[in-house]
């Protein structure tokens, strides 16, 4: 794998969305198609139960991104439902936390993105793993989803050091104001990460880098279904940055892209 620009490691997972049938989803498919999408030498990593591959390897292969699959005893499941940029979330099952050993064979990314659901789902020690391999960018899910079933409620993470292994954080704006409160400059960069960026939904994003804060407008795409837009800026926004642009610019290249995909998925 020593063309990978960009990998994306997580679990799998089975959702209900608006009380439709459950559908495959979870970091490495989404992120992956944006990837597919910029069309860039890539690799995802993903994990779920055996029973579940027949029901979500076609929708990952057909992405045409080369995959490593890594088996667990359970696949995540989740319960979704929108009023417009407002999810509501029921978590039915947690998939399995990753060991070092599984992300091992990750190799020759410059940059690996790290699509963590809950916390715990990767350890510090696998986080470090990845990131004597590359720069890492880590989904703040890990940080404020509690490793439990039934209705989500955020809980930031007492303990954040693990984050001296990531090179980017990437939140929503639900997330950021659970972790930090507000969203500010100086709260944001305390978290001690190079480079945090909050998704805000139909209103883009903000940018913390070198202490600066910058926001990124949106175009609104209405009567679309948001799942996995996150997921999918995330890997958009660490492809740019794999090319040599700066945060500020791999922002607004991820936004554009992400509204390309929503619009065309109506």
């Amino acid at each position: 794998m020593s063309t990978v620009r960009v990998a994306v490691v997580g679990n799998l997972s089975l959702d209900l969305v608006d009380d439709g049938p459950p559908r495959p989803g979870g970091p490495p498919l989404y992120a992956g198609r944006a990837l597919a999408a910029l069309g860039v030498p890539a690799l995802v990593c993903a994990k779920c139960a055996q029973r579940d591959r027949s029901r979500l390897l076609p929708a990952l292969r057909a992405l045409e991104v080369p995959i490593e699959l890594r088996e667990g005893k359970s696949t995540a499941r989740y319960r979704f439902s929108y009023d417009g940029d407002r999810r509501r979330m029921e978590v039915r099952e947690l998939g399995e936390p990753w060991r070092p050993d599984e992300v091992g064979r990750v190799v020759g990314a410059q940059w690996i993105h790290v699509g963590a659901l809950f916390r715990g789902e990767f350890p510090e020690e696998t986080l470090a793993a990845l990131a004597t391999q590359a720069r890492v960018s880590f989904d703040g899910q890990g940080l404020v989803r509690p490793a439990r079933t039934g209705p989500l409620v955020l809980e930031p993470e007492p303990e954040p050091s693990f984050l001296r292994h990531v090179s980017v954080l990437k939140l929503s704006e639900e997330e950021a104001r659970a972790l930090v409160g507000r969203l500010e400059e100086r709260a944001l960069s305390e978290l001690g990460v190079p480079e945090v960026v909050v998704t805000l939904g139909s209103r883009g994003c903000i940018v913390v880098a070198r202490r600066r804060l910058v926001h990124v407008p949106a175009e609104l795409v209405a009567d679309c279904d948001p799942t996995g837009a996150g997921d999918a800026f995330a890997a958009s926004y660490i492809v740019e940055r794999s090319r040599g642009m700066g945060p500020r610019r791999a922002a607004e290249r991820a936004t554009r892209l992400v509204h390309r995909l929503l619009a065309s998925s109506r």
